[in-house]
């Protein structure tokens, strides 16, 4: 079990169990643990290699998303030629020394999973890939760059003049409902094989519905659900095989490792009182003209010293970032796509490395804004000096519970209200392990804010705003806006 599982674990029963895997990975590797303020699950799975909750290192994100990638490839095609060079370059080993931060090895792991590309074979044609929001998106990026062939994303923000594709449900969530706005209407209808890339399958309820809903729509014959990690068990493998068959069609699973949680009985209740008991329901901060729940220690919260200075980096240019360069998935990715945001990442990145003020640089995205801000992160992270440490994560609406201890996943929650206009109403957002809380080498000297044009609104900057939570935790933040893609 890693060391930050054991906080939960140990009051909770929690327990995570590796299984098979097709590379050798541990799950063990993969996940910590945390709680969730959320009624519907007690326990949160908290990624090392997605960069969504804990700052990770791009390459390390990225590396993972690549090799998720090719082995959908081959089982796609029907082949364990990915699988046995995987074992055999021993990429899981390459994994587990990036997460464990071994200098040099994110980007040793990245050169391993790039040479996968040639034993991973052409992926069929008519074959196209959906992420899931807002955790997925990146990662679904990423699966589908490795398997060149267009990807989409599912989101939570509707987009007038859009007309949605399908919509469907995740049952477990905080915030239920997806939308798919590919800008082509054949985006879906034409494609015979579809990718669903999600960073965890605990049930498969999520990929089910998604799969009904296409099947609707429109019948195809093949599904491949691919994701970091499969938890599911027998009975929920069995519910696969009939649903399968009950639509006439194939779903295959493909994941980085498998294994199983163990949860004792009443564990939502117990949750609930150990949430109480470590963040007592009359602590309330006041933010924006919200109540919220406090940081679980909210004295270093609230007493952070003098806010750092704040940049907006002038990468929306024409120059830097063009307006035409496509920002991520929500409307569509098609392979001819990936250079021009390469290049504007690359672009972005010089920009924002003139201004660093010093060696500890978090590069923070924002919710479904994933993908450009970890290729932002990674050209970074190629471009600054060796000892200068470069790390990448995203704000998000899922609330959790933080303790500020080494064995516990989520140490510290910076909140703030939400800044772009959602269709679903204004609510908290979160930032989770930026701020240091008592360990002062976990301080970040540069945090880089990589929006997108919607959600750069006065919310966004007022006291009490993201820009000025995060300012209270490093020296200086440079704010970035990426021109959002509208068909």
């Amino acid at each position: 079990m890693t060391a930050a599982s054991t906080w939960v674990s140990e009051r909770l029963g929690v327990g995570v169990h590796s299984g098979r895997s097709a590379a050798g990975i541990s799950l063990d590797d993969l996940v910590g643990l945390a709680i969730r303020r959320n009624p519907r699950r007690a326990h949160l799975l908290v990624s090392t290699v997605l960069g969504k909750h804990v700052p990770t290192d791009p390459r390390l994100v990225y590396a993972a998303g690549r090799l998720l990638g090719f082995l959908a490839a081959g089982e796609l095609t029907g082949t364990t030629r990915v699988a046995e060079a995987a074992l055999a370059s021993d990429v899981a080993g390459a994994l587990a020394r990036a997460v464990d931060a071994e200098p040099g090895a994110a980007a040793r792991l990245l050169v391993a999973v790039d040479a996968l590309h040639d034993v991973a074979g052409a992926t069929p044609a008519g074959t196209v890939v959906v992420g899931y929001a807002e955790t997925a998106t990146a990662l679904g990026h990423c699966v589908g760059e490795a398997l060149a062939v267009p990807s989409l994303h599912s989101t939570r923000r509707p987009v007038p003049g859009v007309r949605p594709a399908a919509g469907f449900a995740e049952e477990h969530s905080h915030a239920t409902e997806h939308l798919l706005l590919p800008e082509d209407p054949s985006f879906l209808t034409a494609a015979e094989t579809v990718v669903l890339v999600d960073d965890e399958i605990s049930t498969g309820r999520t990929a089910l519905n998604t799969i009904e809903a296409l099947q609707a729509d429109r019948p195809r014959g093949r599904y491949v659900v691919a994701a970091l990690i499969d938890l599911r068990t027998r009975a929920d493998r069995e519910t696969f095989a009939e649903v399968a068959a009950r639509l006439g069609t194939r779903i295959d699973v493909v994941t980085l490792a498998t294994g199983e949680i163990t949860l004792p009985a009443g564990i939502l209740d117990e949750a609930a009182r150990l949430v109480a008991e470590v963040v007592p329901s009359a602590l309330v901060e006041q933010t924006a003209g919200q109540a919220r729940p406090a940081h679980v220690e909210p004295e270093r919260e609230t007493a952070a010293p003098s806010p750092a200075a704040v940049t907006r980096a002038p990468v929306t240019r024409f120059a830097t970032w063009p307006a035409q360069v496509r920002d991520g998935g929500r409307h569509g990715f098609l392979p001819d796509h990936e250079a021009p945001l390469v290049s504007a990442a690359r672009e972005a990145a010089a920009v924002v490395g003139q201004g660093l003020v010093g060696d500890r640089v978090l590069v923070l995205g924002f919710e479904e804004l994933m993908y450009a801000p970890l290729r932002i992160a990674q050209a970074l992270a190629d471009q600054v000096a060796a000892e200068t440490l470069v790390r990448f994560s995203t704000t998000t609406r899922s609330p959790v519970l933080s303790v500020d201890d080494p064995g516990y996943a989520i140490r510290t929650t910076v909140t703030f209200p939400s800044h772009d206009d959602p269709d679903d109403g204004p609510g908290p957002r979160f930032a989770h392990n930026v701020a240091p809380g008592v360990d002062p080498a976990r301080r970040f000297t540069d945090i880089v804010v990589v929006i997108d044009s919607p959600a750069d609104t006065a919310e966004l900057s007022m006291p009490g705003g993201l820009i000025d939570r995060v300012a209270g935790w490093c020296d200086h933040v440079h704010v970035v806006v990426i021109p959002a893609y509208r068909p």
